[in-house]
């Protein structure tokens, strides 16, 4: 735990009390606050209250009371209207934060130069925190990784001389961090997203060009129009950048380059510095980092370790043993010559798209409660199908994109047990001897037949891992 010292003895308020809630009010009590805390459910004010946490009620609260309110993430700030709790804390002239704010009020307190690496963007930046903490870890570094990912920020341990805190933010925490400074910040990339919380794309594009402007060196991914004015913006600022890519040479920068090698493609990491390319890391055979997004996260990822000290060497290693995380492009093991790629998290076309270019003779399982525009964008990727298998209430929907695309093979399977073992039969018969791959990349929300996507994975996992002949990757 961090413990939140800047608000000893006095009182503060918080709403929300999911698990980033209370281990902010856990930290704020250690730190010598007053907590005055609130949830709209009943049983999340009742175990908060089983802890000794303050329930108050902050719709008839005093709010003159409170020096700060704490707010969830999660919680509307804006859009689509605020949330009652802001309009209180604004009509009190109380300042609104969350908790990466906290973290970062205490690490100027208590460690001011402490590393802490902040990755934010639209896709990409789970697989990016994930990896820099690994390649951290492998190096022999005392690392913390929290944030929008598994562990909440003031769960972690304090900011230390000899500490890296990795955090994944989103825009909502952005959005409540006014202190954000971290030592190396990482802007992936930007593709309309969560506009139904930020209003428009211009309004979640400035969010994410915070991170840019406040690191000490930024590391931008230049991929997307948005984020390359970014990066443009950065240049003539003349503080410290780092350009990468996943998909274009560069001038400067590192980017990832693809080569043909022996009938497979070498993806290889390549920094550019003083004009002078070097190649630094090979992705090749390193199932956990496939695909062009992937390369884009491992340039992000090489660019933010040697920032913080390491070498070449070392990032390259921390690659090569990167497990990858569950559910995201997660290669669960083989039968043959046929790879299981669990890509449950790929709740949208826009995420299937990254998964679909990374195979060839894909058996592709989709399907679930579709996305407004379906896979229709996802037609030129159509010729790496050697046959789909459809589930769930996106079916119809689904099939009669395939019908006017005239392209691709389809069976309505309908529920996943059922798609995994129609694709590992038509795979195991397929001719040739080139890797062919199951995919589970469903482009579709789970909530027809799964509660989340999570759960959806689990069960193509356990229905792979029961095939006759199955391997662990």
């Amino acid at each position: 735990m961090t413990p939140v010292t800047v608000f000893a003895g006095r009182k503060v308020a918080l709403f929300g009390l999911g698990g980033s809630g209370l281990a902010t009010a856990r930290a704020l009590i250690a730190g010598g606050a007053e907590v005055a805390a609130w949830d709209d459910k009943t049983e999340s004010r009742d175990k908060a209250a089983g802890e000794g946490i303050g329930i108050v009620d902050l719709a008839t609260a005093d709010w003159a009371d409170f020096a700060s309110f704490i707010l969830s993430p999660g919680v509307p700030l804006t859009h689509p209207q605020p949330h009652w709790t802001v309009g209180k804390a604004q009509g009190a002239g109380v300042e609104i934060i969350g908790d990466i704010e906290l973290f970062f009020r205490e690490r100027a307190t208590i460690a001011p130069d402490a590393p802490v690496i902040c990755i934010t963007g639209t896709n990409g930046k789970s697989t990016t925190t994930a990896l820099i903490s690994h390649v951290l870890h492998q190096a022999g570094r005392d690392v913390q990784m929290g944030g929008n990912i598994g562990t909440a920020v003031l769960a972690l341990e304090p900011p230390a001389a000899r500490r890296v805190h990795v955090i994944e933010c989103s825009t909502f925490q952005i959005d409540l961090t006014p202190s954000l400074a971290p030592s190396v910040g990482i802007q992936m990339n930007l593709t309309p997203d969560h506009l139904d919380r930020h209003g428009t794309l211009e309004a979640y594009a400035a969010i994410k060009e915070r991170m840019v402007e406040a690191a000490d060196i930024a590391i931008v991914g230049v991929d997307d129009e948005a984020s390359k004015q970014m990066a443009r913006r950065r240049a003539a600022s003349g503080r410290p950048l780092v350009k990468i890519s996943g998909e274009q040479p560069l001038d400067e920068g590192v980017f990832a380059g693809v080569t043909a090698n022996a009938g497979k493609l070498d993806t290889r990491i390549v920094e550019v510095r003083d004009g002078k390319p070097r190649v630094v890391a090979n992705l090749a055979g390193i199932g956990s980092l496939r695909g062009s997004h992937n390369a884009q996260n491992a340039a992000a990822a090489f660019a933010a370790c040697v920032a913080v000290g390491l070498s070449a060497e070392e990032v390259a290693a921390g690659f090569k043993t990167y497990p990858g995380l569950a559910h995201r492009m997660e290669e669960i093991g083989r039968v043959g010559r046929v790879v299981f790629i669990n890509d449950s998290k790929a709740t949208n076309a826009d995420s299937t798209e990254k998964a679909l270019t990374s195979f060839r003779d894909i058996f592709w399982i989709l399907g679930g409660k579709a996305k407004e525009g379906g896979i229709e964008s996802l037609r030129r990727y159509f010729p790496n199908i050697a046959r789909a298998y459809l589930i769930g209430a996106a079916t119809d929907a689904f099939a009669a994109t395939f019908d006017d695309d005239g392209r691709v093979d389809y069976l309505r399977s309908g529920t996943l047990d059922d798609a995994v073992a129609a694709a590992a039969s038509d795979a195991a018969t397929h001719p040739g001897e080139a890797e062919l791959a199951v995919l589970l990349s469903p482009a579709c929300a789970s909530y027809d037949q799964y509660p989340n996507f999570e759960v959806r994975g689990d069960a193509f996992r356990a229905l792979v891992k029961a095939l006759p002949g199955f391997k662990a990757g």
